[in-house]
């Protein structure tokens, strides 16, 4: 089963599995989101094989084998395991998918990129194993928290404009579900924009100056794969009168946090954001 866009109604879980129908009890998760939705609604045994990248939660690693990369995948190994459901996510899996389905293989790729679709995703994964109650009790919580975070965001004395580095080069702007949460933690994207652009090829900053002309009062970088440097995006040249840079608003937020669609971001990816804002709100 493919799908790219959340199903119809899936927020809805006043029914659970038809009567009579099998659940799968061997998935393999070829990205971290649905390994740690799966985790975080206590049905971890159903788990066969995760992604190598995967971070949350981090017993994951040691309790299960890895048998994928992002763009890439251990076919046979994943054969071997014999899952009932492959789940993965974006067109970068599609060939992946491709592959498995050729050779049998029920998947599952899900495509979300705003907050309401990583809720969407969660409570089809969770409708997909059964997981009624405790799905509807996952849902609440990080809506609670998101909620918890917008009040005391409405509460702030300033709003910031905020720049988000998904890389460096060439220089991508944040995603969408990025985009919402610095708007929810009490800032402002300054690349809303681009932000409505699902591929990171369409979010790319052409002229790096722009950033200078939109003059971010914070700059936040998450480079998917290595450590931000704070100190290069400060030297960069025209970005010396930036007032993230004149005054030192330079931070980073770790991409297992921010850039995995899954419940991380709702969790620790916005308290970071929020703390960040508030600091320099209050300050």
């Amino acid at each position: 089963m493919a799908q790219s866009e959340p199903l119809p109604g899936s927020r809805n879980l006043a029914h659970g599995a038809p009567i009579g129908a099998r659940l799968p009890s061997r998935i393999v998760c070829l990205t971290e989101e649905t390994t740690e939705t799966l985790y975080l609604l206590g049905e971890e045994q159903r788990i066969v094989g995760i992604s190598g990248f995967t971070v949350r939660p981090a017993r994951a690693r040691k309790e299960k084998p890895k048998v994928s990369a992002f763009t890439r995948a251990k076919i046979d190994r994943i054969l071997d395991l014999a899952p009932d459901l492959v789940f993965g996510f974006s067109d970068l899996q599609a060939e992946i998918a491709a592959e498995l389905i050729r050779r049998g293989v029920s998947v599952c790729i899900f495509n979300q990129r705003s907050v309401e679709q990583i809720l969407s995703m969660i409570a089809t994964v969770g409708a997909m194993v059964g997981a009624r109650e405790k799905t509807e009790a996952l849902i609440a919580r990080l809506e609670a928290g998101m909620e918890a975070v917008r009040r005391q965001a409405d509460a702030l004395p300033r709003r910031p404009r905020v720049y988000f580095e998904e890389w460096d080069s060439p220089q991508i702007s944040g995603i969408c579900w990025v985009s919402e949460l610095i708007e929810m933690a009490g800032g402002i994207d300054c690349f809303a924009e681009l932000a409505r652009q699902p591929l990171a090829r369409h979010r790319v900053i052409a002229d790096p100056l722009e950033v200078p002309r939109r003059a971010p009062d914070i700059i936040i970088g998450s480079w998917c794969g290595k450590k931000f440097r704070p100190e290069q995006v400060a030297a960069r040249p025209g970005w010396q009168d930036v007032p993230a840079v004149r005054h030192g608003h330079l931070y980073e937020i770790k991409s297992a946090d921010i850039l995995q669609p899954g419940p991380a971001c709702l969790t620790d990816g916005l308290r970071q954001l929020h703390q960040i804002i508030r600091r320099w709100s209050e300050g």
